[in-house]
């Protein structure tokens, strides 16, 4: 039988090997940021699987997002080259774009909401979540190494547009919103 090449073996003592061939702990603020950046790819992917809860915009904004992680995993992964950010101020814009096309097709929000509704809903909720957590791990990994303030915008923005598309998949499956209470 064919040995897969899938699992190497190498990590099984608890490092990992960067781009570079530098062995790390897997325990490394590095790995944290880059590990989150795949689980926040992983989740868009669960966000894009829900056919018909979202709109064509929202769903070919998530797949051009999902491209870019790909790269931003690999400039995190990397340290010899953390100079190379692989997202730009157009990526960003291109972000902001859809968040303001998005919102507008929405009611004005006046009240917070609890992050629930259709399955895509809550599927994007929760890649908002981890687009934050993400964002959190690359802020610390900048205090040892250099990371590009368009690498944390970018992904800043990315929780920005989850709650809108969040908002968006409930409008269009006709689920309403449920807004918080002090009271409850």
């Amino acid at each position: 039988m064919k040995k897969s090449n899938v699992y190497t073996r190498t990590g099984d003592s608890g490092t990992t090997s960067l781009v570079s061939g530098t062995r790390v702990e897997k325990c490394d603020p590095r790995i944290d940021a880059y590990g989150t950046i795949d689980e926040l790819n992983s989740v868009l992917g669960l966000v894009l699987s829900f056919d018909g809860q979202s709109s064509p915009e929202a769903s070919e904004i998530v797949r051009f997002i999902q491209h870019r992680l790909f790269s931003l995993g690999a400039y995190l992964a990397d340290d010899r080259q953390l100079d190379a950010c692989y997202v730009t101020a157009d990526d960003i814009a291109r972000i902001e774009a859809a968040i303001d096309l998005i919102d507008s097709q929405l009611p004005t929000l006046r009240n917070f909401l609890l992050p629930a509704g259709c399955n895509a809903a809550a599927a994007a909720h929760m890649a908002r979540t981890v687009a934050r957590r993400a964002e959190r791990l690359m802020v610390a990994l900048s205090k040892s190494v250099d990371v590009k303030p368009e690498a944390l915008k970018f992904v800043n923005r990315i929780s920005d547009l989850m709650f809108v598309i969040a908002r968006q998949c409930n409008f269009i499956s006709g689920v309403d919103e449920i807004f918080w209470s002090k009271d409850c």
